[in-house]
């Protein structure tokens, strides 16, 4: 006789033999590892609440968060993990499409839900450990406070959180990988409040960022590096991207990385990208940050290089002066240095547009 049969003609020897094998019966030390540690001082949920959440979990698991996107073996785990929280929001139904893959992060086109106001929303998602991939993060962080989640800056008496950044240990990684991430979000919610020329902040999760979409169904918005302008479209978004960097210094703080890779441009509108490694100005004791100048010109330069082929007389050492003179607090020997190093040619002028006579972004 087939012993699985044997078994399912006698039920009563299931119990018998989980009694003498299973070491939870026997064990002592097994059953504490078993037993869940709960906490003494959470109040038991009323019967009601416990069914309704047993309801949601099941219909969760059930429905599930189901994409038409397929995405790679190794990618799964980490892109519906990171995305859930906007499905459990309400916030997306689907995810249809790549928009943008990277070392760093990968940008997905998602359905919007009603809610939103939206018909599409755009996720960008963090590789797990990028923090770890950013070359010379130090060189963005002076002055930055570390931030929470929530969004708070992380307090002084946290001790534990604080030897964890110090030693680099996992937990410490991850508080860094947050700070990194809500600065960014943060930015995006200041700037787009102030009318700058970003995508719409909409949510953010432990390892995402949702926000408007650039694009259409077909194709998503491409970069300006790929892109050739009329010379008069070109001379007027140089003065609007221009706006919009002086929008961020009244702030205080520097794009970091502003490039023509990191500018959308859709339907004659321009969208800066991408403010993780956002640079303050100042240190929050109230300091000049000494790495601000060398990454405000490196971003100014590489505005200047993209215009000046479309045949903008884009002059990166006169934008540069004017803007550190304008909004930098800094020493008048470094800003008298800073304009020579660059020894403008008298016979090109100043191009740029007169301060307070610039394009308002948006």
């Amino acid at each position: 006789m087939n012993p699985q049969n044997y078994l399912n003609a006698r039920p009563d020897l299931y119990e018998q033999y989980e009694e003498m094998f299973n070491p939870t019966q026997a064990d002592r030390q097994a059953r504490r590892k078993r037993k869940p540690r709960v906490d003494p001082h959470t109040r038991k949920k009323p019967e009601e609440q416990v069914v309704e959440t047993l309801a949601d979990e099941t219909a969760g698991l059930e429905g599930g968060f189901q994409t038409t996107y397929q995405p790679g073996r190794y990618e799964e785990g980490w892109l519906l993990d990171s995305l859930r929280p906007f499905y459990d929001q309400e916030l997306i139904s689907d995810v249809v499409a790549t928009v943008k893959g990277g070392k760093e992060a990968s940008v997905y086109r998602c359905v919007a839900t009603p809610s939103t106001g939206a018909t599409w929303l755009a996720a960008k998602v963090y590789r797990p450990r990028i923090f770890r991939n950013l070359r010379n993060d130090k060189l963005y962080r002076e002055g930055r406070d570390t931030l929470t989640f929530e969004g708070r800056v992380l307090k002084k008496t946290d001790h534990r959180a604080l030897r964890a950044l110090n030693k680099k240990t996992a937990f410490g990684e991850q508080i860094a990988h947050t700070s990194w991430l809500m600065h960014e979000f943060k930015s995006l919610e200041l700037l787009y409040a102030e009318g700058a020329d970003v995508p719409r902040p909409v949510a953010v999760s432990e390892n995402a960022i949702l926000m408007s979409y650039h694009g259409d169904e077909q194709m998503p918005a491409p970069t300006l590096n790929g892109i050739s302008l009329p010379r008069e479209e070109a001379q007027q978004l140089y003065e609007q991207v221009l706006a919009n960097v002086e929008l961020m210094l009244r702030h205080g703080f520097i794009h970091g990385d502003l490039s023509a890779y990191n500018i959308l441009y859709w339907q004659g509108v321009i969208t800066l990208i991408d403010f993780p490694q956002v640079t303050n100005l100042y240190t929050p004791a109230g300091a000049l940050n000494s790495n601000a100048r060398a990454i405000l010109e490196r971003d100014i330069v590489r505005v200047c290089e993209y215009f000046s082929r479309q045949g903008v007389p884009a002059n990166a050492g006169h934008t540069l002066s004017r803007l550190w003179r304008q909004y930098a607090r800094g020493d008048e020997d470094d800003i008298l240095a800073d304009f020579s190093r660059w020894q403008p040619d008298e016979a090109e002028g100043d191009d740029d547009t007169p301060a307070g006579e610039t394009t308002s972004p948006r």
